[in-house]
């Protein structure tokens, strides 16, 4: 081989050599300090207004069983209160998560807390280490809510409250 090719294969194996070494410390770095959430820009127009009856429709009966908010009691994340409205919350380890847990035992998407009517529903979406009410675990037919249940995620305790 001439000292020409010599080079370009050393100066080929070095970018290699760097490549590898940039990516390791890209992984390292996204384990020690999670991962990046941004925000979303969303569109720049207000929504439409709607007629008073569409609003008050749409406006999700509430009684004293029926809870309004969930509130973190246990783990890292405790005193973290979200507002239940008429939206699903879905809870796990991903950026796109309503409640994202820092939480070693959590899947990406672990479960989700939506409303069917009146009522409030939790599901496990198929995580690895479970999703219990109580001390029952979830396993496929969503389970209700009421004012006071708690739900366990790995280390985070999640209680509902009006």
């Amino acid at each position: 081989m001439n000292e020409l090719t010599v080079t370009v294969v050393r100066l080929g194996l070095l970018v290699v050599l760097w490549v590898f070494v940039f990516s390791v410390v890209g992984v390292l770095r996204g384990d020690l300090f999670g991962t990046r959430v941004t925000q979303k820009a969303g569109p720049c127009t207000p929504p439409e207004p709607q007629p008073a009856v569409a609003r008050e429709s749409k406006a999700p009966k509430r009684d004293k069983r029926t809870p309004s908010s969930v509130l973190v009691t246990e783990g890292p994340l405790r005193g973290t209160t979200i507002a239940l409205g008429s939206q699903s919350v879905l809870i796990g380890r991903s950026p796109e998560s309503t409640l994202v847990l820092d939480d070693d035992y959590a899947s990406g998407r672990h479960a989700r807390i939506y409303p069917q009517g009146d009522e409030w529903f939790v599901e496990d979406l198929g995580s690895t280490n479970g999703t219990f009410s109580g001390q029952q675990r979830i396993t496929g037919e969503p389970v209700r809510l009421e004012v006071g249940s708690t739900l366990r995620i790995g280390t985070t305790v999640l209680e509902l409250r009006r």
